[in-house]
């Protein structure tokens, strides 16, 4: 055999492909086109003259080949990561403060795992929490006051600050099963017309079933608010209105058959999260490790 074409962007390459599942996730997370992670899959398999996944299969499924190349790539990569964390901290480059401002109340569902998984890493690094939900949270980087928010949608740019895409995902809306709108495929804006929507205590542009759903076919429905997830779900559930919620945080309460969802539209409504983040800080090793985490956590 040649000698091995492998390199860290493969390796790298086949932990995004296990951890997301499929192509298109996978090459979202590392910043390359599918096209171009597919003809980069194609080189190793050509050279190793075997498949390393099986091709149209739901769950993805590697082959032995790909099996083994992907323990390689959990070792290698795990190694990589705590050299360059004991580096930094050798330079200094693992030490201060790590200050997170979050805009959606849902976000907490996969970000507090990645802080604790940061934590446990980079145990020199104060990592603290913005009190409150915020609705100008590009204006904290500015002042200072944090380095590192969520938002949703891609802010207008601004000077020294830093943005990046971290995933996207499915906003839906959630009926009872006892509810009308529960028979339908699809709910279409004017299913809401005659409905309460509830939803957390923030104004119609942080919906994103408002702002990119409901406003631009002009319907305003009745809004009843819930701080919590939990008291969104049980006021749904008993019938008192319905709600719009990101698919992910609501997987447990949809296969118990307390509620249901329903896509918004024949295609469904898909948002996107970003962070953003001082230039000055984002290439520090710590703000990347906290970055990719983060990413892994959606």
């Amino acid at each position: 055999m040649s000698q091995s074409p492998l390199e860290l962007r493969h390796l790298q390459t086949l932990a995004a492909l296990a951890d997301t599942g499929n192509l298109a996730k996978a090459a979202e997370r590392l910043f390359v086109t599918q096209s171009a992670l597919s003809h980069q899959l194609k080189a190793l398999e050509g050279h190793y003259g075997a498949p390393l996944f099986e091709r149209n299969t739901k769950p993805l499924r590697f082959t032995q080949a790909g099996v083994r190349l992907l323990q390689l790539a959990r070792e290698v990569l795990a190694q990589v990561g705590e050299a360059e964390r004991e580096v930094a901290r050798w330079v200094g480059g693992g030490s201060g403060q790590l200050r997170v401002a979050v805009e959606c109340h849902t976000c907490f569902d996969w970000l507090m795992p990645a802080m604790d998984n940061f934590r446990a890493h980079w145990p020199e690094v104060e990592l603290d929490l913005v009190s409150g939900f915020l609705t100008e949270p590009m204006t904290l980087i500015e002042q200072n006051l944090a380095d590192f928010v969520v938002i949703h949608d891609a802010p207008a740019p601004r000077p020294g600050v830093v943005v990046e895409k971290l995933f996207s995902y499915e906003t839906v809306a959630i009926v009872s099963p006892r509810h009308a709108l529960a028979a339908k495929p699809f709910l279409t804006p004017q299913d809401f017309a005659d409905e309460t929507l509830i939803s957390y205590p923030v104004a119609d542009e942080m919906l994103d079933v408002m702002k990119h759903f409901l406003l631009p076919a002009s319907v305003r429905p009745k809004r009843r608010n819930a701080e919590l997830t939990a008291a969104i779900l049980q006021l749904v559930a008993s019938g008192r209105g319905i709600a719009a919620l990101p698919a992910w945080s609501v997987l447990a309460s949809l296969e118990k058959g307390y509620v249901m969802a329903k896509r918004l539209g024949r295609e469904g409504l898909f948002c996107n999260l970003y962070a953003a983040m001082p230039e000055s800080l984002s290439r520090k090793p710590s703000m990347q490790d906290f970055l990719g985490k983060v990413k892994a956590g959606g």
